[in-house]
């Protein structure tokens, strides 16, 4: 299993705000790169999206504890499985959180992904610290 971990990100909202935005797969888009995407598509619990010159990524919210963290986990489509988990502090001016992912990768395809996605988990760290 090929863990990846963002950056930790301050932000000015509440764990259970961040708990609630993220609780809803529309929201994931607005933590993505503009122009780095394509075919979203969300139903408010599953989401879909290409990432450019790539895989089609499928993420559905596998489980949600308390205020703390939000699972989602790859659906059928994803060129591998993997959970995506989300860690939320609370913090004297808001909270603090980041992105934990455990993939099951092959030595390959890891020496090929895994920089890519850290920094796209980074990415999506520092626009939570914004879209929120």
């Amino acid at each position: 299993m090929t863990k990846i971990e963002s950056k930790k990100v301050n932000i000015a909202a509440t764990p259970d705000q961040v708990s609630t935005f993220l609780t809803n797969t529309d929201n994931i888009q607005k933590l993505l790169p503009e122009g780095k995407y394509s075919d979203w598509k969300s139903d408010g619990q599953i989401c879909s999206f290409k990432i450019q010159g790539a895989y089609t990524i499928g993420l559905r919210i596998k489980e949600v504890i308390s205020n703390t963290n939000v699972i989602y986990e790859s659906t059928e489509g994803s060129p591998f499985a993997f959970t995506l988990n989300t860690h939320i502090s609370p913090k004297e001016a808001g909270s603090e959180a980041y992105l934990l992912c455990d993939a099951q990768l092959n030595p390959f395809l890891e020496m090929i992904v895994k920089g890519p996605l850290k920094n796209l988990f980074d990415y999506m760290a520092d626009r939570c610290s914004t879209a929120i």
